[in-house]
């Protein structure tokens, strides 16, 4: 039976791929709770320092599955496959290691907001990305409402909402909503490298400094300053800190075993 999610661990990098090609990787229940269940795993695998999001095919994925949702005949089971969507984004955002996810072709509505969810992103030239849900009479539901204009200045975050219009990954490149821009057919590629980059990070590090962004964000500066401080204190005395300086000294790669 194939896999609705495909996991690959290629060295310190997992590789997740969307593995409904026939469907443009549209995400419906069976996908969220695969994501899910991908991602308890991970979290204690310590071969896997990071991740890479990706879609098999001809997109990362075309948004939340239509046919799903048009069996719905009630708000409450609409509210209910949102939830799940919302669910596992925020277990994607938390995750202690990092991820990036390998945008091309289309990356639309829950697409979008899966690949909003992780902390890098990497989109092949020519790849569109949108939040279409506008023009269906609804809108983004699973934090694309939210997450967008945290990373993008709000004058477009309101466009690509409002219009529901997309926008290339040139355009999204030069405001930042992505990180790196490869040649077709060179995403996957280009998103493995960014995440081993990552990867070569102390793990403990790795998930303080993802901790200390996504919540500073939302406290006052003075407080955040303070967690900063309290959070690196406590960075100081781990045996990844003694490590990375005696890897400096010797002029080499640290070798962090995440204590």
């Amino acid at each position: 039976m194939t896999e609705i999610v495909r996991t690959d661990v290629r060295g310190r990098v997992a590789v997740l791929t969307l593995n409904r090609p026939e469907a443009l990787n549209a995400i419906g229940t069976a996908t969220t709770v695969r994501l899910r269940s991908i991602l308890d795993e991970l979290r204690d695998d310590s071969r896997v320092r990071s991740l890479v999001l990706a879609g098999e095919g001809r997109a990362f994925s075309a948004g939340a599955d239509l046919a799903e949702i048009e069996s719905f005949s009630t708000a409450s089971q609409f509210g209910a496959f949102v939830g799940r969507l919302t669910e596992v984004f925020a277990r994607l955002q938390d995750f202690p290691k990092p991820s990036v996810a390998a945008l091309h072709g289309l990356a639309f509505g829950g697409g979008l907001e899966l690949a909003l969810a992780c902390d890098l992103r990497v989109a092949e030239r020519g790849t569109r990305l949108a939040l279409p849900e506008m023009k269906l009479g609804v809108l983004p539901g699973a934090g694309g409402t939210q997450r967008l204009p945290r990373l993008v200045p709000v004058g477009l975050a309101k466009e690509m909402i409002l219009t529901g219009e997309p926008v290339d990954a040139e355009r999204a490149y030069a405001v930042g909503l992505v990180n790196e821009l490869a040649e077709p057919g060179g995403g996957l590629a280009a998103a493995e490298a960014l995440a081993e980059r990552v990867a070569q990070g102390a793990p403990l590090a790795l998930a303080a400094g993802k901790r200390l962004i996504d919540d500073g964000l939302v406290m006052d500066l003075d407080a955040a300053i303070g967690y900063e401080r309290e959070t690196v204190s406590v960075l100081f005395c781990s045996d990844d800190r003694l490590e990375g300086l005696k890897a400096f000294r010797e002029r080499r790669t640290g070798d962090f075993g995440g204590r």
